[in-house]
Protein backbone atom coordinates (compact mmCIF):
# COMPACT_ATOMS: atom_id res chain seq x y z
CA UNK A 1 0.00 0.00 0.00
CA UNK A 2 1.52 3.33 -1.06
CA UNK A 3 2.00 5.91 1.86
CA UNK A 4 -0.19 8.36 0.45
CA UNK A 5 -3.33 6.17 0.19
CA UNK A 6 -6.01 5.52 2.23
CA UNK A 7 -9.18 3.39 1.86
CA UNK A 8 -12.69 4.75 2.63
CA UNK A 9 -15.88 2.70 2.85
CA UNK A 10 -19.37 2.49 4.89
CA UNK A 11 -19.36 -1.21 6.12
CA UNK A 12 -21.15 -3.32 3.37
CA UNK A 13 -23.73 -5.35 4.57
CA UNK A 14 -21.99 -8.63 2.66
CA UNK A 15 -18.89 -7.65 4.36
CA UNK A 16 -17.14 -10.81 5.93
CA UNK A 17 -15.58 -8.68 8.43
CA UNK A 18 -15.96 -8.80 12.73
CA UNK A 19 -18.46 -6.91 13.95
CA UNK A 20 -18.13 -3.71 11.81
CA UNK A 21 -20.23 -0.73 12.56
CA UNK A 22 -22.66 0.10 9.97
CA UNK A 23 -23.21 4.11 11.06
CA UNK A 24 -19.84 5.62 10.14
CA UNK A 25 -17.64 6.42 7.24
CA UNK A 26 -14.07 4.10 7.51
CA UNK A 27 -10.90 4.87 6.83
CA UNK A 28 -7.98 2.74 6.95
CA UNK A 29 -4.54 4.20 6.32
CA UNK A 30 -2.29 1.23 5.90
CA UNK A 31 1.58 2.30 6.25
CA UNK A 32 5.16 0.27 5.82
CA UNK A 33 7.71 2.16 7.54
CA UNK A 34 10.85 -0.03 6.33
CA UNK A 35 12.11 1.57 3.67
CA UNK A 36 10.12 4.91 3.72
CA UNK A 37 10.86 5.98 7.28
CA UNK A 38 8.54 8.03 9.23
CA UNK A 39 4.91 8.94 8.13
CA UNK A 40 2.85 11.46 9.02
CA UNK A 41 -0.72 10.79 9.27
CA UNK A 42 -2.59 14.37 9.74
CA UNK A 43 -5.75 14.82 11.52
CA UNK A 44 -8.27 17.63 11.18
CA UNK A 45 -9.79 19.59 14.40
CA UNK A 46 -13.37 18.53 15.48
CA UNK A 47 -14.71 21.28 13.67
CA UNK A 48 -17.13 20.15 10.52
CA UNK A 49 -17.10 16.72 12.15
CA UNK A 50 -15.62 14.17 14.12
CA UNK A 51 -13.53 11.27 13.50
CA UNK A 52 -12.13 8.81 15.87
CA UNK A 53 -9.99 6.29 15.51
CA UNK A 54 -6.51 4.56 16.24
CA UNK A 55 -3.45 3.83 15.16
CA UNK A 56 -2.23 -0.12 15.26
CA UNK A 57 0.95 -1.90 14.95
CA UNK A 58 0.99 -5.21 12.90
CA UNK A 59 -0.01 -7.51 15.96
CA UNK A 60 -3.50 -4.91 16.05
CA UNK A 61 -2.17 -3.44 19.35
CA UNK A 62 -3.51 0.25 19.49
CA UNK A 63 -0.25 2.63 19.90
CA UNK A 64 -2.54 5.71 20.23
CA UNK A 65 -5.93 7.06 19.97
CA UNK A 66 -6.90 9.99 17.53
CA UNK A 67 -9.40 12.99 17.68
CA UNK A 68 -11.57 13.77 20.27
CA UNK A 69 -11.10 10.40 22.59
CA UNK A 70 -7.35 10.85 21.51
CA UNK A 71 -4.13 12.76 22.10
CA UNK A 72 -4.84 15.74 20.08
CA UNK A 73 -8.40 15.94 21.86
CA UNK A 74 -10.27 17.28 19.11
CA UNK A 75 -7.54 19.91 18.22
CA UNK A 76 -6.22 18.20 15.21
CA UNK A 77 -2.91 17.20 15.44
CA UNK A 78 0.37 15.62 13.38
CA UNK A 79 0.83 12.07 14.24
CA UNK A 80 4.61 10.87 13.11
CA UNK A 81 4.40 7.19 13.30
CA UNK A 82 8.23 6.22 13.57
CA UNK A 83 9.91 2.93 12.86
CA UNK A 84 11.75 0.85 14.81
CA UNK A 85 15.03 1.39 16.10
CA UNK A 86 14.26 5.42 15.36
CA UNK A 87 16.15 7.68 17.24
CA UNK A 88 14.64 9.43 19.05
CA UNK A 89 16.68 12.94 18.32
CA UNK A 90 15.96 12.34 14.64
CA UNK A 91 12.45 13.88 15.28
CA UNK A 92 11.44 17.07 14.94
CA UNK A 93 9.34 19.53 16.77
CA UNK A 94 5.26 20.12 16.26
CA UNK A 95 4.71 16.26 15.70
CA UNK A 96 2.77 13.68 18.10
CA UNK A 97 5.18 11.11 17.92
CA UNK A 98 3.78 7.21 18.31
CA UNK A 99 7.08 5.01 18.27
CA UNK A 100 5.82 1.64 16.37
CA UNK A 101 7.84 -1.39 16.88
CA UNK A 102 6.63 -2.84 14.04
CA UNK A 103 7.53 -1.69 10.40
CA UNK A 104 3.71 -2.18 9.29
CA UNK A 105 0.79 -1.33 10.75
CA UNK A 106 -2.77 0.76 9.94
CA UNK A 107 -5.10 2.66 11.55
CA UNK A 108 -8.72 2.41 11.66
CA UNK A 109 -10.87 5.70 11.52
CA UNK A 110 -14.18 6.66 11.65
CA UNK A 111 -15.90 9.73 9.77
CA UNK A 112 -19.10 9.82 12.78
CA UNK A 113 -22.35 10.86 10.95
CA UNK A 114 -24.42 13.49 12.41
CA UNK A 115 -27.64 11.63 10.70
CA UNK A 116 -27.99 8.81 7.98
CA UNK A 117 -29.07 11.70 5.65
CA UNK A 118 -27.57 11.55 1.78
CA UNK A 119 -26.27 15.09 3.01
CA UNK A 120 -24.59 14.04 6.10
CA UNK A 121 -23.21 11.08 4.94
CA UNK A 122 -21.80 13.39 1.91
CA UNK A 123 -20.64 15.44 4.55
CA UNK A 124 -18.77 13.24 6.76
CA UNK A 125 -17.20 12.14 3.61
CA UNK A 126 -15.76 15.43 2.82
CA UNK A 127 -14.58 15.68 6.15
CA UNK A 128 -12.50 12.64 6.56
CA UNK A 129 -10.94 13.77 3.39
CA UNK A 130 -9.21 16.61 5.25
CA UNK A 131 -6.91 13.80 6.80
CA UNK A 132 -3.70 13.68 5.26
CA UNK A 133 -1.06 10.60 4.78
CA UNK A 134 2.49 11.27 3.57
CA UNK A 135 6.00 10.67 4.38
CA UNK A 136 8.04 12.59 7.05
CA UNK A 137 10.26 13.35 4.06
CA UNK A 138 7.81 14.96 1.80
CA UNK A 139 6.37 17.17 4.99
CA UNK A 140 7.48 20.60 3.17
CA UNK A 141 5.99 19.97 0.38
CA UNK A 142 3.57 16.69 0.89
CA UNK A 143 1.38 15.08 -2.01
CA UNK A 144 -2.08 15.03 -2.35
CA UNK A 145 -3.51 12.10 -0.36
CA UNK A 146 -5.17 9.72 -2.60
CA UNK A 147 -8.55 8.34 -0.83
CA UNK A 148 -9.87 4.67 -2.56
CA UNK A 149 -13.57 4.41 -2.62
CA UNK A 150 -13.75 0.64 -1.56
CA UNK A 151 -17.25 0.67 -0.65
CA UNK A 152 -18.14 -2.29 -3.43
CA UNK A 153 -14.66 -4.09 -3.09
CA UNK A 154 -15.13 -7.28 -1.09
CA UNK A 155 -12.70 -7.00 1.85
CA UNK A 156 -13.17 -10.59 3.57
CA UNK A 157 -11.32 -9.98 7.19
CA UNK A 158 -13.13 -13.26 9.13
CA UNK A 159 -10.68 -15.53 10.91
CA UNK A 160 -9.73 -18.80 8.66
CA UNK A 161 -9.72 -21.25 11.36
CA UNK A 162 -7.60 -23.16 8.76
CA UNK A 163 -3.36 -23.45 7.72
CA UNK A 164 -4.17 -19.85 6.30
CA UNK A 165 -3.84 -18.90 10.05
CA UNK A 166 -0.24 -19.86 9.70
CA UNK A 167 0.58 -18.91 6.30
CA UNK A 168 -0.32 -14.94 7.60
CA UNK A 169 1.26 -15.89 10.69
CA UNK A 170 4.48 -16.53 8.47
CA UNK A 171 4.52 -13.87 6.69
CA UNK A 172 4.67 -11.32 9.55
CA UNK A 173 7.51 -13.19 10.98
CA UNK A 174 9.43 -12.91 7.83
CA UNK A 175 8.62 -8.88 7.33
CA UNK A 176 8.89 -8.07 11.38
CA UNK A 177 11.02 -7.64 14.03
CA UNK A 178 11.17 -10.08 16.79
CA UNK A 179 9.36 -8.32 20.09
CA UNK A 180 11.32 -9.11 22.79
CA UNK A 181 8.67 -10.28 24.94
CA UNK A 182 7.89 -12.96 21.52
CA UNK A 183 11.09 -14.64 21.05
CA UNK A 184 9.77 -17.33 23.65
CA UNK A 185 7.96 -18.23 20.45
CA UNK A 186 10.79 -18.82 17.81
CA UNK A 187 11.60 -22.41 18.84
CA UNK A 188 8.09 -23.66 19.20
CA UNK A 189 7.16 -22.08 15.73
CA UNK A 190 10.28 -23.57 14.29
CA UNK A 191 8.58 -26.90 14.97
CA UNK A 192 5.47 -26.11 12.92
CA UNK A 193 7.99 -25.16 9.75
CA UNK A 194 7.97 -21.19 10.81
CA UNK A 195 11.07 -19.85 10.71
CA UNK A 196 12.61 -16.67 9.49
CA UNK A 197 14.36 -16.47 6.43
CA UNK A 198 13.22 -19.59 4.97
CA UNK A 199 9.82 -20.78 3.36
CA UNK A 200 6.98 -22.10 5.26
CA UNK A 201 5.97 -25.24 3.19
CA UNK A 202 3.97 -28.13 5.39
CA UNK A 203 3.50 -31.19 4.05
CA UNK A 204 0.38 -32.87 3.72
CA UNK A 205 0.23 -34.68 7.42
CA UNK A 206 1.37 -31.11 8.85
CA UNK A 207 -1.03 -29.18 7.13
CA UNK A 208 -3.81 -31.68 8.32
CA UNK A 209 -2.63 -31.11 11.76
CA UNK A 210 -2.28 -27.67 11.29
CA UNK A 211 -5.79 -27.34 10.03
CA UNK A 212 -7.37 -29.51 13.33
CA UNK A 213 -5.62 -27.24 15.66
CA UNK A 214 -7.03 -23.92 14.35
CA UNK A 215 -10.34 -25.71 15.10
CA UNK A 216 -9.09 -27.31 18.19
CA UNK A 217 -8.39 -23.34 19.69
CA UNK A 218 -11.35 -22.22 17.92
CA UNK A 219 -13.31 -24.04 20.86
CA UNK A 220 -10.49 -23.56 23.49
CA UNK A 221 -11.15 -19.49 22.56
CA UNK A 222 -15.23 -19.92 22.55
CA UNK A 223 -15.22 -21.32 26.42
CA UNK A 224 -14.36 -17.83 27.32
CA UNK A 225 -17.34 -16.28 26.48
CA UNK A 226 -19.00 -17.96 29.81
CA UNK A 227 -16.35 -16.35 31.92
CA UNK A 228 -17.56 -12.92 30.98
CA UNK A 229 -18.59 -11.04 34.33
CA UNK A 230 -22.18 -9.23 33.16
CA UNK A 231 -22.03 -4.79 33.31
CA UNK A 232 -25.10 -4.69 35.17
CA UNK A 233 -25.37 -7.00 38.42
CA UNK A 234 -27.80 -10.15 37.37
CA UNK A 235 -27.72 -8.67 33.82
CA UNK A 236 -26.55 -10.36 30.69
CA UNK A 237 -24.96 -7.31 29.15
CA UNK A 238 -21.43 -7.32 29.26
CA UNK A 239 -18.29 -5.09 28.21
CA UNK A 240 -16.29 -7.38 26.34
CA UNK A 241 -12.89 -6.99 28.07
CA UNK A 242 -11.75 -7.24 31.69
CA UNK A 243 -10.00 -4.90 34.09
CA UNK A 244 -6.77 -6.60 33.87
CA UNK A 245 -6.75 -6.41 29.71
CA UNK A 246 -7.90 -2.59 29.63
CA UNK A 247 -5.16 -1.76 31.40
CA UNK A 248 -2.82 -3.72 29.82
CA UNK A 249 -4.07 -2.52 26.21
CA UNK A 250 -3.35 0.94 27.78
CA UNK A 251 -0.04 0.57 28.78
CA UNK A 252 1.47 -1.93 25.47
CA UNK A 253 1.29 -5.11 27.95
CA UNK A 254 4.06 -3.30 29.66
CA UNK A 255 1.68 -3.85 33.43
CA UNK A 256 3.60 -5.42 35.79
CA UNK A 257 2.74 -9.49 37.41
CA UNK A 258 -0.04 -9.39 34.15
CA UNK A 259 -0.29 -10.32 30.42
CA UNK A 260 -3.34 -11.38 29.20
CA UNK A 261 -2.94 -12.87 25.99
CA UNK A 262 -5.14 -15.65 26.10
CA UNK A 263 -7.93 -13.58 26.70
CA UNK A 264 -6.59 -10.90 24.35
CA UNK A 265 -6.86 -14.31 22.30
CA UNK A 266 -10.02 -14.36 22.47
CA UNK A 267 -11.37 -10.61 22.00
CA UNK A 268 -9.78 -10.68 18.45
CA UNK A 269 -11.85 -13.76 17.71
CA UNK A 270 -14.61 -11.27 17.28
CA UNK A 271 -13.08 -7.51 16.80
CA UNK A 272 -10.01 -5.85 14.62
CA UNK A 273 -9.06 -3.23 16.77
CA UNK A 274 -8.62 -1.86 20.26
CA UNK A 275 -9.01 1.93 21.38
CA UNK A 276 -5.71 2.65 23.81
CA UNK A 277 -8.96 4.68 25.86
CA UNK A 278 -11.83 2.57 25.14
CA UNK A 279 -14.53 4.90 26.77
CA UNK A 280 -13.39 8.41 25.73
CA UNK A 281 -15.17 8.45 22.14
CA UNK A 282 -16.91 5.05 22.68
CA UNK A 283 -18.02 2.54 24.66
CA UNK A 284 -19.60 -0.74 23.81
CA UNK A 285 -21.98 -3.62 25.24
CA UNK A 286 -22.51 -7.07 24.06
CA UNK A 287 -25.25 -9.00 24.39
CA UNK A 288 -25.23 -13.13 23.62
CA UNK A 289 -28.20 -14.28 25.66
CA UNK A 290 -31.99 -13.46 26.16
CA UNK A 291 -32.83 -12.03 29.78
CA UNK A 292 -33.21 -15.85 30.97
CA UNK A 293 -30.02 -16.85 30.02
CA UNK A 294 -30.85 -18.53 27.03
CA UNK A 295 -28.92 -17.98 23.44
CA UNK A 296 -30.27 -15.50 20.87
CA UNK A 297 -31.86 -17.29 18.29
CA UNK A 298 -32.49 -16.25 15.09
CA UNK A 299 -36.17 -17.98 14.55
CA UNK A 300 -37.22 -16.41 18.28
CA UNK A 301 -38.75 -12.92 18.60
CA UNK A 302 -37.27 -10.66 20.79
CA UNK A 303 -37.63 -6.81 22.27
CA UNK A 304 -34.84 -4.37 23.70
CA UNK A 305 -35.54 -1.22 25.65
CA UNK A 306 -33.84 1.55 25.64
CA UNK A 307 -34.35 4.02 27.82
CA UNK A 308 -35.17 7.92 27.44
CA UNK A 309 -31.81 10.27 28.02
CA UNK A 310 -29.07 7.84 26.37
CA UNK A 311 -26.06 9.10 27.99
CA UNK A 312 -24.09 10.08 24.79
CA UNK A 313 -22.74 13.41 22.96
CA UNK A 314 -23.70 11.40 19.42
CA UNK A 315 -25.80 8.37 19.09
CA UNK A 316 -26.37 5.09 20.12
CA UNK A 317 -27.07 2.07 18.04
CA UNK A 318 -27.48 -1.63 18.45
CA UNK A 319 -26.30 -4.02 15.85
CA UNK A 320 -26.34 -7.46 15.08
CA UNK A 321 -24.24 -10.48 13.58
CA UNK A 322 -23.80 -14.02 13.12
CA UNK A 323 -22.82 -15.55 16.27
CA UNK A 324 -20.09 -18.26 14.81
CA UNK A 325 -18.10 -15.90 12.58
CA UNK A 326 -18.93 -12.37 14.14
CA UNK A 327 -20.35 -10.52 10.82
CA UNK A 328 -23.09 -9.21 9.53
CA UNK A 329 -26.16 -11.52 8.52
CA UNK A 330 -26.09 -12.28 4.99
CA UNK A 331 -28.56 -11.27 2.70
CA UNK A 332 -30.30 -9.05 5.72
CA UNK A 333 -31.50 -5.88 4.43
CA UNK A 334 -30.13 -4.17 7.72
CA UNK A 335 -28.31 -5.17 10.26
CA UNK A 336 -28.96 -2.29 12.46
CA UNK A 337 -30.59 0.52 14.16
CA UNK A 338 -29.70 4.00 16.00
CA UNK A 339 -30.79 6.97 17.58
CA UNK A 340 -30.16 7.87 14.49
CA UNK A 341 -32.71 5.83 12.01
CA UNK A 342 -34.95 7.74 9.98
CA UNK A 343 -38.72 7.34 11.48
CA UNK A 344 -37.71 5.67 14.58
CA UNK A 345 -40.33 5.85 16.28
CA UNK A 346 -39.92 6.88 20.45
CA UNK A 347 -42.60 6.60 23.29
CA UNK A 348 -44.36 9.66 25.16
CA UNK A 349 -41.09 9.55 27.83
CA UNK A 350 -38.76 9.62 24.85
CA UNK A 351 -37.80 5.95 25.48
CA UNK A 352 -37.35 3.20 22.41
CA UNK A 353 -38.27 -0.55 21.52
CA UNK A 354 -35.71 -1.92 19.21
CA UNK A 355 -37.31 -5.45 17.90
CA UNK A 356 -35.38 -8.60 16.73
CA UNK A 357 -36.83 -11.48 14.74
CA UNK A 358 -36.92 -12.93 11.36
CA UNK A 359 -40.37 -10.61 10.82
CA UNK A 360 -41.22 -7.91 11.46
CA UNK A 361 -44.15 -7.26 14.86
CA UNK A 362 -44.38 -3.71 13.75
CA UNK A 363 -43.05 -0.69 12.30
CA UNK A 364 -39.76 -1.71 10.16
CA UNK A 365 -38.10 1.43 11.98
CA UNK A 366 -37.80 -0.39 15.13
CA UNK A 367 -37.08 -3.86 13.76
CA UNK A 368 -33.65 -5.69 13.45
CA UNK A 369 -34.05 -8.57 10.99
CA UNK A 370 -32.77 -11.57 12.19
CA UNK A 371 -31.36 -15.17 10.58
CA UNK A 372 -34.19 -18.05 11.46
CA UNK A 373 -30.77 -20.84 10.62
CA UNK A 374 -28.75 -19.66 13.49
CA UNK A 375 -27.87 -17.70 16.30
CA UNK A 376 -27.29 -14.02 16.69
CA UNK A 377 -25.18 -11.49 19.01
CA UNK A 378 -25.64 -8.08 19.65
CA UNK A 379 -23.70 -4.90 20.05
CA UNK A 380 -24.69 -1.69 21.75
CA UNK A 381 -22.57 1.55 20.92
CA UNK A 382 -21.89 4.78 22.73
CA UNK A 383 -20.67 7.21 21.19
CA UNK A 384 -19.55 10.00 22.76
CA UNK A 385 -20.78 7.93 26.16
CA UNK A 386 -21.15 10.14 29.49
CA UNK A 387 -20.71 9.94 32.71
CA UNK A 388 -24.36 7.90 33.41
CA UNK A 389 -23.43 4.94 31.38
CA UNK A 390 -20.66 4.45 33.51
CA UNK A 391 -21.47 4.99 36.75
CA UNK A 392 -25.15 2.75 35.91
CA UNK A 393 -27.68 5.72 36.68
CA UNK A 394 -28.73 4.76 32.94
CA UNK A 395 -29.10 0.82 32.68
CA UNK A 396 -30.02 -0.47 29.02
CA UNK A 397 -32.25 -2.91 29.71
CA UNK A 398 -31.83 -6.77 28.96
CA UNK A 399 -33.45 -8.60 25.66
CA UNK A 400 -36.69 -10.46 26.32
CA UNK A 401 -37.94 -13.18 24.30
CA UNK A 402 -41.84 -12.60 23.26
CA UNK A 403 -42.06 -14.98 20.78
CA UNK A 404 -40.72 -18.64 19.75
CA UNK A 405 -39.45 -19.50 16.60
CA UNK A 406 -42.20 -20.71 13.74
Amino acid sequence: MQSDRVLVAAAGLEEPTLTPNPDVIYLMPFFDTKDAGPIVLEIPPADEGVLNGSVMNYWQAAIEDIGPGGVDRGQGGKYLIVPPRYEPDDIPTGYIAMSCDTFQGYALVRSVLKSLSDNDTAQAVAYAKRMKLYLLSEASNPPSTVFLDASDVLFDSAIPYDIRFFESLNRIVQAEPWLERDRAMIDPLKTIGIERGKPFDPDERTRRVLNDAMLEAKGVLEQRWATVPPFYEGGHWFFPASAELHESIGNDFKTRDSYPVDERGWLYTFIFFSAKHVGRAQYYLMATEDDDGRPLQGGASYRVHVPANAPVAQYWSLTVYNRDTHTFIRNAPWVGRSSQTPGLQTKDDGSVDIFFGPTAPGPESNWIPTDPEGDFEVLARFYGPQKALFDKTWCLGDIERTGCSG
